[in-house]
C-alpha cells in the first residue's frame, strides 16, 4: 500500500462521520478517495464493504470501485476507491419528482443487486438496524427529558405483523450519502456503505424516505422509481411508512 500511496498527492479532506476520508490525485489527473478507517472498525467489515463494493461494480453504475486491496499505512487500515462527482442530495433544491423517481430507482437497482450477495461480517447487532428500532428506542427513550417528545417517539415503536424479506442492505441512504449530479438532476451515486447490514430488504427505501419526507419533495415520487426496479410484497407497503416513522424516532 506504501507503494500504491507514493503515486498520490493528496488535495483535501472530505467529510465523514467515522472515517477519515481525504480525496487525492496521481499524475494523471484522476481522482480516488483514500480511506483511512477508524480503529474501531474490524478487518472483517472492510473486507466486507470492499466486496460489496467489488460485487456491485458488475451490477450498478453508480457506487465506488475499490483500487487494490486493504492496506496498512502507519499503523492503519486503509483503502482505495474511486471518486464519484456530485453534490450532496441534501444542497439540491427543489427535489424535483424526475430527481425523485431516479433516487428510488437506483435504490431498486441496489436492492436487486443486493439480494444475490452476502458476507459474514453484515450479520451482526447494529444500533442502526430498523430490525432493532423497538430495542434502541426502549433503551433511550427515557433520556428524553421533554415528556411530549419522548412520548412522540415511543409512538414510532413498530412490529411488522409478518416478517418481512431480509437480505443485505446499504444502510444509510441518507440525503449526504446520495449524490447528484446538479446539471442533468439525476443521481450520480451512493457513498459508504458503513452502515451495511444484514435486515429487512424494505429499509434501505424506508431510511431514504425518512429524509425525503423531512425536505420539499414528494416521497411517492421515490417509491414509483423504486418498484419501477423491484417491486415491494403487500407486506412491505404495509410495514413501508411505519418503518419511515422508525427511522425518524430512532
Amino acid at each position: 500500500m506504501d507503494e500504491l500511496l507514493e503515486q498520490f498527492t493528496i488535495w483535501c479532506r472530505l467529510p465523514s462521520e467515522r472515517d477519515q476520508n481525504f480525496l487525492v490525485i496521481d499524475d494523471s489527473g484522476q481522482r480516488f478517495v483514500l480511506k483511512i478507517a477508524n480503529a474501531a472498525e474490524s478487518r472483517g467489515f472492510l473486507d466486507a464493504q470492499n466486496a460489496v463494493l467489488n460485487y456491485l461494480s458488475e451490477r450498478v453504475s453508480f457506487c465506488q470501485r475499490v483500487i487494490g486491496d486493504i492496506g496498512e499505512f502507519q499503523g492503519q487500515l486503509v483503502r482505495l476507491v474511486t471518486y464519484l462527482p456530485g453534490v450532496p442530495l441534501a444542497e439540491i433544491k427543489p427535489h424535483t419528482p424526475g430527481l425523485l423517481q431516479d433516487l428510488g430507482h437506483n435504490l431498486g437497482q441496489l436492492s436487486h443487486a443486493l439480494t444475490d450477495f452476502d458476507h459474514p461480517a453484515v450479520h451482526r447487532d447494529f444500533h442502526w438496524d430498523l430490525a432493532n428500532g423497538n430495542r434502541i428506542i426502549n433503551e433511550y427513550a427515557p433520556l428524553i427529558e421533554d415528556a411530549d417528545l419522548r412520548n412522540l417517539v415511543l409512538k414510532c415503536r413498530f412490529e411488522p405483523r409478518t416478517e418481512l424479506r431480509r437480505s443485505v442492505i446499504h444502510g444509510d441512504a441518507n440525503d449526504y450519502n446520495v449524490l447528484v449530479d446538479p446539471e442533468s438532476m439525476t443521481v450520480s451515486g451512493l457513498i459508504d456503505f458503513g452502515d451495511m447490514v444484514y435486515s429487512y430488504t424494505v429499509s434501505d427505501l424506508a431510511i431514504a424516505l425518512a429524509y425525503v419526507a423531512l425536505g420539499e419533495g414528494d416521497p411517492r415520487d421515490v417509491i414509483v422509481g423504486y418498484e419501477s426496479e423491484f417491486g415491494l410484497l403487500d407486506e412491505e407497503r404495509e410495514a413501508l411508512w411505519p418503518l419511515v416513522r422508525l427511522r425518524l424516532g430512532m
